[in-house]
């Protein structure tokens, strides 16, 4: 019996917790990483992976990868349309670069013409754009009846406006082809 008091006469050298201190300990934080770093790397790595075959789906055409504003067969139809023919839209970013080095130029003549030669391109591209509407919403009609024209005339003009090479999702048909 002498050894059970000697046990309990020991003290143990901090004193005892609060309830609120050990309530606190048990209770694991919100902030606190739920997985090691190396899973972290790996679950980073996997999305990077997954986001980069999405992107390359997309940019191949495949209906699966597309977001809704690009997705159908109507919008297919529009993107292949606009390819399929050459606009003076797709040039106007081009001309505008090279407006810019002619407006460095410390001549009048010149800055005038390269200012009328901008102006004259947007001009031709806004007309253009307005018979290409056209043409797409008669197209879609002949070739998808019932379905909504909406939007579609203005998204076939935008992309006729982009840079052939920077279109997305890239183009499916060659410039001139009409099978499609």
């Amino acid at each position: 019996m002498s050894t059970d008091h000697n046990k309990d006469s020991q003290k143990k050298g901090r004193p005892t917790p609060s309830r609120k201190e050990s309530q606190a300990k048990r209770v694991t934080s919100s902030l606190a990483p739920a997985t090691t770093k190396e899973a972290k790397r790996r679950q980073k790595e996997n999305g990077r992976a997954a986001r980069m075959t999405s992107r390359a789906a997309f940019l191949r055409g495949e209906e699966s990868a597309m977001p809704s504003r690009d997705a159908g067969p109507a919008r297919r139809f529009v993107r292949n349309f606009v390819d399929s023919k050459r606009s003076i839209g797709e040039f106007f970013l081009p001309i505008i670069g090279i407006v810019l080095v002619l407006s460095i130029i410390p001549s009048k003549p010149i800055q005038y013409g390269a200012i009328a030669l901008m102006y004259g391109v947007l001009i031709i591209s806004l007309f253009d754009g307005f018979l290409l509407t056209r043409k797409i919403k008669k197209e879609i009609a002949i070739r998808f009846p019932g379905t909504s024209t909406k939007g579609l005339g203005l998204y076939g003009w935008l992309r006729s406006t982009q840079m052939r090479r920077l279109r997305t999702p890239h183009c499916q048909v060659k410039a001139g082809d009409t099978n499609f």
